[in-house]
């Protein structure tokens, strides 16, 4: 490998971000950098899931910053970030407005980067998507290779949901993404059904390069009894667990519905960690209901994620109907790798619901629809459903490992060819 290779990447989310894209491009950029590459990161400070600043950099985030970050191997990773607009009350406006505040921010920056020597690829991570325009400048100007990987679909999402009601907006987003993508040396996506949507709008080629896991760090654990008790609940208990970014695209409004339908059922708790604009919203209609076999627990640190994940009977990956070929829920990985029995919400034509089906890795049911919801919650509580859980595991140990998906990625991004 050419060890003289550098890589510029502008990128919304970054370390130390727990979860989310922002996890997945650090993951990245460490692996770039311990197999020969150099790379350089221009993003925000860190704020998801939370969204707010968080410590140590909330007190100096007006201004910008650069800063060395080391990978397990004692690589360096140098990182530019930038002030930009974090909104209290996340919509779809105060987002868009949270995204331009970030291109502006870079844009201000970027001319130090046309100064320097050329880096040999500009990569742009999105969301967001309008620093696609800056590398698209960039490699106007300096003649670099453009990669340009896209973890979510916004703009689609955000019309299906009906986040963004301006047709005109909406139609300019739209546009925008598409001539970013025509400017790109590489487009690249997280699943097939994504790829497909991508090539149906743009008729470009795209690559896959899927979200991984570490299966060493996750893994599963026997004494699920034990560690029911460590988070406060009964060996006995039946525990459904939703853990990740609380937010609107998820649905998790029907898991009060859901928990409502049990109540009668002492045994089982549902249980909603994490953090996210969304979660005090539920927090007060769970309390409103008066449900008691619901429960609320922050964001669990890295350290503790595998025991807290291996802790569930059941995990609910949820999402709204009209997105689950628009964004691949990274989650997953995780509650796959440690052997854990999902129930996924998913469309029955898109790409999730195929790779559950066809592998046998998780129990699926119809978005939104209660009623399903409900009875695959109670088959999957009623039965051990032990070769499911086999095959989750076997499915992360044989797909989802990050050595194998980085150095193939690697190998079809970054490289002179243009995949058009």
């Amino acid at each position: 490998m050419n060890t003289q290779k550098s890589i510029l990447l502008i990128a919304g989310n970054y370390y130390p971000e727990p979860t989310g894209i922002g996890r997945y491009n650090k993951e990245m950029t460490d692996w770039l950098v311990d197999n020969g590459f150099t790379c350089t990161v221009i993003t925000t400070y860190p704020y998801y899931p939370h969204w707010e600043i968080q410590p140590p950099y909330h007190k100096k985030n007006w201004w910008y910053q650069k800063e060395s970050i080391q990978t397990k191997n004692g690589n360096t990773i140098t990182v530019y970030r930038c002030p930009h607009f974090v909104p209290k009350n996340v919509t779809a406006k105060t987002r868009i407005i949270s995204d331009i505040s970030f291109v502006i921010a870079v844009s201000f920056i970027m001319p130090l980067f046309f100064l320097k020597k050329k880096f040999d690829y500009i990569m742009n991570v999105t969301p967001p998507l309008a620093p696609g325009v800056l590398a698209v400048l960039y490699k106007r100007l300096k003649k670099a290779k453009f990669v340009y990987h896209i973890q979510d679909l916004q703009a689609d999402a955000a019309r299906e949901l009906n986040l963004i009601r301006s047709k005109t907006l909406l139609s300019y987003i739209l546009k925008l993404e598409n001539k970013i993508i025509w400017q790109a040396d590489v487009v690249s996506t997280i699943s097939q059904g994504m790829a497909d949507k991508l090539q149906q709008k743009t008729k470009r080629q795209v690559i896959i390069f899927p979200n991984w896991t570490d299966t060493r760090s996750f893994y599963p654990i026997e004494a699920k009894n034990m560690l029911k008790e460590l988070y406060g609940f009964k060996a006995t208990d039946k525990v459904i667990l939703y853990s990740g970014a609380i937010g609107e695209k998820q649905g998790l409004e029907l898991m009060l519905q859901v928990a409502r339908h049990f109540e009668e059922m002492e045994n089982y708790k549902f249980v909603i960690a994490g953090t996210g604009p969304y979660k005090q919203k539920l927090e007060a209609a769970a309390q409103a209901q008066g449900l008691g076999n619901i429960c609320f627990l922050p964001l669990q640190p890295e350290e503790d994620l595998n025991r807290f994940l291996n802790m569930a009977d059941l995990h609910l990956i949820m999402q709204k109907a009209g997105v689950t070929d628009l964004m691949m829920p990274s989650k997953l990985t995780n509650i796959l790798a440690v052997g854990g029995l999902a129930l996924v919400t998913a469309n029955g034509t898109s790409s999730l619901y195929n790779t559950v089906k066809n592998h046998g890795i998780a129990l699926s049911a119809k978005p939104e629809n209660e009623q399903n919801i409900l009875d695959k919650i109670e088959a999957g509580l009623t039965a051990s459903h032990e070769d499911i859980r086999k095959n989750a595991r076997l499915f992360a140990e044989q797909n989802l490992s990050a050595d194998m998906i980085l150095a193939e990625y690697t190998k079809l991004a970054f490289n002179s060819e243009d995949h058009r």
